[in-house]
Order: C-alpha cells, then structure tokens, then sequence
C-alpha cells in the first residue's frame, strides 16, 4: 500500500478553493489540477508499505499526544520558485503546533526504519502540478521546460492575495493513495484525535 499521513480540510475550505480554482483553471489548461475533494496537508509521505507494516505505522501514530491548533489558508506560491514553477499550491498557517505535529510524525516513525524527510516542513495544499515532467517539486531527471504557469502567475500578480479561511485541526489521518489514469485517489486508513 502506498501510504501518507495527513490533516483533512473542511468542507467550508474545500468549497472556497474550488470556487477560486474553477476561476483560474483556465490560465493553465496543460497543467494537471488536483480535484478538490483530494485536497489535504501532507504531513508525511510514507511509500509502499505492506499490510503488517500498515499496523505497525498505526499503532505508531496512535501514540502521538498533540494539541488541535487553528490553521489559516491563504495565499498561494509556486515550488520550486516563481521563476521555475514546477508546483502551483495554497498556503496556510498552523504555527508551531502544525509544526510540531509533523515533527513528531517524522520522529515516530523513524523507529520503523521510515527515513526522516529531507526537505523542511513546507505545510501547504497542492493545487496543481506542471505538464511536461514528474510533477515534483523538484527538477527530476527527464523532465522539460515546465511554461504551464506563465498565464496563471501573470493574471495572478495582478489581483489581491486570495483569502480562503480558518479550521481548527481536530485529528490527523493514515491515507492509503491508489494512483489511476484520472488521478490519485485517497481514502483515509486509520484518523488519530489532537486533544
């Protein structure tokens, strides 16, 4: 199973960024858009993992003692930067608490021989990735020049920085992702309450 652990994002959220996406889909039509009922914050990639491996991973994130916290979603960006985007997303804000989170995450499952990330805590929520290569972040081997974006961040620049709303983070989940021809689909494994 290929696994990740994530928070999920409410309905209210989910609603105003799709209203903002339907606004701007068309600034970037080669550029493949994430549906917005897969919207989430990646708090850890985890890859494949076998079943036994899954139960482990569970009991592991079971353990984890965090507080809810309030997350902010504002703004957007690109990775790896404006001048070379490869990845079109949403900010958000979740403080020290987010932070916290995914550190103890990373840190819980190390003990099950899951390296640590090697990129810092970035939260954020991918809206879409550029036509002609991986779709990570970063340059991969193989990939082309990535111009999907020009025509979104020119209109972009132009207008005020969109402002989506606040949650506040109840609990986190195990996902399990299948990836199909029309698009990962997601479905939550396991949820683990904040308190």
């Amino acid at each position: 199973m290929r696994l990740f652990v994530a928070l999920d994002i409410d309905d209210h959220i989910r609603g105003r960024i799709a209203g903002f996406l339907d606004g701007v889909r068309g600034l970037a039509p080669d550029a493949r858009w994430v549906r917005p009922e897969s919207l989430h914050v990646t708090l850890k990639f985890i890859g494949e993992k076998s079943e036994e491996e899954t139960d482990k991973i569970k009991q592991a994130l079971k353990a984890i003692e965090a507080g809810t916290f309030d997350m902010n979603f504002h703004g957007y960006g690109f990775f790896p930067a404006t001048r070379a985007p490869r990845v079109f997303w949403a900010g958000l804000e979740g403080g020290s608490k987010l932070t916290f989170l995914a550190a103890t995450v990373d840190e819980k499952l190390v003990s099950l021989h899951i390296p640590k990330g090697e990129q810092a805590f970035n939260p954020h929520l991918t809206l879409a990735r550029g036509a002609g290569g991986s779709g990570s972040p970063r340059r991969q081997k193989g990939d082309s020049p990535n111009h999907s974006f020009q025509r979104l961040q020119e209109k972009l620049a132009a207008l005020p920085a969109p402002e989506f709303g606040t949650i506040t983070a109840r609990e986190f989940f195990l996902y399990q992702s299948r990836l199909s021809p029309g698009g990962s689909k997601y479905t939550k494994l396991a949820g683990f309450t904040l308190r």
